[in-house]
């Protein structure tokens, strides 16, 4: 059995964390491969140590000092080796990085040291080795991960060492400089270190025991998801559900690999096992998870005979394309389109679509209405069970909330609706109360 775990930004926050995090690997043998993340908020007034890092970037590009910024980065690092009580120092490194900043290093270089420090003061702390991300995370020219040349040198390197700690969020280039995955993407490196170690169980710890049915902002305690598959997850990560980066599946999905999220605080917890496919004693609930999100625009477009006109839809998604636009769902009638767009991708550019659609489809009617949002009902439970999407509507309907699109998958595990913005949260808790009874 071996086992990669990933510790996020909350769980490495200071140094009582750190002691939590030390217990948890220490706690067995087969976690031996351990991925760091940049020292999170210790409270809600704090400041992530990346976003320390953007502010020394940001004011270097405007040539303003750094060093008030960089000051607190330092001090956050030296307390947590202090209060570790660690014979170990920072101070070349800190040196190295600030001379960078000056000289106008790369963002995304800035933004990766906070995951660098970490790291080391995480493998110093555990008295493992200390990888370089850089040294086996790879990206190809166009800034796209290279999936294969990783694989194998980050399996070569890292089987070296029977125990080790990998900062999370970066890789390097072809010609050496720093790439970061986007915001969260430690969670990527976690997947990609366990599909190169053959890993039989992937640990992403968080601060909270899994994922939770729908968002605890908006509906009172929340069940646990005991098990959810890759395809649900991604069907929920996509609606806004965010304990893990989406794209941390990608790797761990060809290898086969389950996902566990745990909670560092309460490590006790079982927390979420997100699973390739599941067994034939599986027996899901209806429904897996509700997930959503505001800020969504539709354009509407009516025009008789629309559905005799050849080419009528595609030349409405290429005016869409050619402004660099891209569509989130596409219902339709015999006599009528609805193209539902992300709304702050189409700012500055209402007035040269709807110019361009009336020249190319010259439709009877058009607009654009502001204020949706959309509800992912997701579960792999749907597909054997009759009137799911009844019951979705008549909850929206007893609760006197207006429907304004309706949209299922081919797969069958999603019922996708949308409502406008205002109705948001009480059709989130409609739904959930529907299918929680």
């Amino acid at each position: 059995m071996l086992k990669v775990l990933k510790f996020g930004g909350s769980s490495l926050a200071d140094a009582d964390q750190f002691r939590k995090v030390a217990e948890i690997v220490k706690s067995e043998p087969e976690r031996r491969y351990v991925v760091a993340s940049a020292p999170g908020k210790r409270n809600s007034d704090d400041i992530k140590v990346t976003d320390l890092l953007y502010d020394c970037f940001k004011a270097s590009f405007e040539k303003k000092s750094v060093d008030e910024s960089f000051a607190k980065i330092e001090v956050r690092y030296n307390e947590i080796i202090k209060d570790l009580g660690l014979d170990f120092s920072l101070d070349s490194e800190f040196e190295k990085i600030k001379l960078a900043i000056l000289h106008h290093a790369g963002e995304d270089y800035v933004a990766s040291r906070g995951e660098y420090l970490n790291a080391m003061v995480l493998a110093k702390y555990l008295g493992y080795e200390f990888v370089d991300a850089e040294s086996g995370i790879f990206f190809d020219n166009s800034g796209k991960l290279d999936t294969e040349k990783t694989n194998q040198k980050l399996s070569e390197i890292l089987s070296k060492y029977e125990y080790a700690v990998i900062p999370g969020f970066y890789g390097s280039m072809p010609n050496g400089t720093i790439k970061t995955f986007s915001r969260g993407g430690s969670d990527i490196t976690g997947s990609i270190v366990a599909r190169a170690m053959g890993a039989d169980i992937y640990e992403n710890w968080t601060d909270v025991s899994g994922m939770y049915m729908a968002d605890p902002r908006c509906i009172d305690n929340p069940r646990v998801i005991e098990v959810i598959t890759y395809r649900e997850l991604r069907e929920l990560a996509y609606m806004g559900a965010t304990v893990l980066h989406e794209d941390a599946v990608f790797p761990v999905r060809e290898s086969g690999i389950p996902i566990n999220i745990r909670n560092t605080n309460k490590p006790l917890d079982p927390g979420t096992m997100i699973v390739p496919v599941v067994g034939d004693d599986d027996k899901p609930g209806v429904i897996t998870g509700i997930a959503g999100k505001k800020g969504f625009s539709t354009i509407s477009i009516e025009k008789d005979m629309m559905n005799s006109e050849f080419g009528f839809g595609r030349r409405v998604l290429e005016v869409i394309e050619k402004h660099g636009v891209s569509f989130e769902h596409l219902p339709s009638g015999i006599d009528t389109m609805t193209v539902v767009l992300n709304t702050d991708a189409l700012n500055g550019k209402r007035d040269d679509i709807t110019r361009d659609i009336f020249k190319q489809c010259n439709p009877d009617t058009f607009t654009i209405e502001d204020g949706i949002s959309l509800i992912a009902v997701v579960g792999r439970g749907m597909v054997k069970t009759k009137g799911v999407a009844v019951r979705v509507l008549s909850a929206i309907s007893n609760a006197d909330i207006n429907i304004r699109m309706i949209d299922q998958g081919s797969s069958e595990i999603n019922i996708i609706i949308a409502v406008d913005e205002c109705d948001y949260e009480l059709a989130l808790k409609a739904i959930y109360d529907e299918f929680s009874k």
